[in-house]
């Protein structure tokens, strides 16, 4: 009876720590990034309060990398989604969508442990990504690094 205590309660824990709710909004986003091409990327944040994955901002297609980069907040983690055009060798045009989990070193244990958690389950929410990448320095997702997992 003991042991089967512990048991349940392990496991009511882990599904609280991989039940994050995901708010319409980022679904509904995805898609008109993912269909629609309206957005060159998106910005989501947890919101740790009501335990929810929230978007925190969008770009607009005609946005740079460079936009995107200064649009994630340097110690805190975050997700994001990017949609990167590109020429291949054969000189075809081309996108990929790219999933990013930045958890920088500098950012607090406890959301770095929240993010980690809850990122498989988000993604799976957003149905097209192609390419994921996890940063924990803005090195680890400089643009030649995108490009290099593009092609």
């Amino acid at each position: 009876m003991f042991w089967e205590g512990l048991l349940c309660n392990r496991s009511s824990e882990a599904n609280s720590a991989s039940g994050m709710a995901v708010h319409d909004d980022c679904k509904l986003k995805f898609l008109d990034l993912k269909a629609k091409r309206k957005f060159r990327f998106i910005v989501f944040k947890i919101d740790e309060n009501i335990q929810q994955v929230m978007v925190e901002r969008v770009g607009g297609h005609d946005e740079t990398y460079n936009n995107f980069l200064a649009a994630i907040p340097a110690n805190e983690c975050r997700y994001a989604v990017y949609d990167f055009d590109f020429t291949t060798d054969e000189n075809c045009q081309k996108s990929k969508i790219f999933f990013i989990a930045w958890s920088p070193d500098s950012s607090r244990i406890r959301s770095k442990m929240l993010y980690a958690s809850s990122r498989d389950r988000f993604k799976r929410e957003l149905d097209g990504i192609q390419v994921e990448l996890q940063a924990t320095d803005p090195s680890e997702m400089s643009i030649d690094i995108i490009k290099a997992r593009a092609i």
